[in-house]
């Protein structure tokens, strides 16, 4: 039972990452963190077919024109899902990154990550689990060394 909820809260996930990053079936898309097999499965079903992980696409050639970031609900492993992320996004690309917690220090760090990979935040929206924070990159952009 708790499972199946889950998977319905992934649902909402998903439907508001795609909203926000204006996903189609047009777009190379990555997906990383812990929880990215199962949102990548979800994806799969609902027909996305340019979609790829982390673990399964391991030659980052920045041409994924969208990254989608589920990590654990710590600020370590979002941090690690984002870098590892960024290696395979475009100048131009859109992300969508779903932080779990409710604490505004935890959203903070969050946010000073993205923008140091060089993102411009978008728009933040609740659902059931936690919130999803859009970004994207314009053109090219100076990206900052992650300290």
């Amino acid at each position: 039972m708790v499972q199946s909820s889950y998977v319905s809260e992934l649902e909402q996930v998903a439907d508001t990452m795609i909203s926000l990053t204006g996903l189609s079936n047009q777009h190379r898309t990555i997906i990383a963190g812990s929880d990215s097999m199962k949102l990548y499965q979800l994806l799969r079903r609902r027909g996305f077919i340019r979609i790829f992980t982390t673990a399964t696409y391991r030659i980052p050639k920045k041409q994924h024109s969208v990254g989608l970031i589920v990590a654990q609900n710590s600020p370590a492993a979002i941090d690690a899902a984002l870098t590892q992320a960024s290696c395979f996004l475009a100048n131009n690309a859109a992300i969508a990154v779903l932080i779990e917690s409710r604490e505004s220090e935890f959203c903070m760090k969050v946010r000073r990550k993205v923008e140091q990979l060089g993102f411009r935040i978008e728009a933040g929206v609740r659902c059931h689990i936690g919130l999803v924070l859009s970004a994207s990159r314009q053109g090219t952009v100076e990206m900052k060394q992650a300290a």
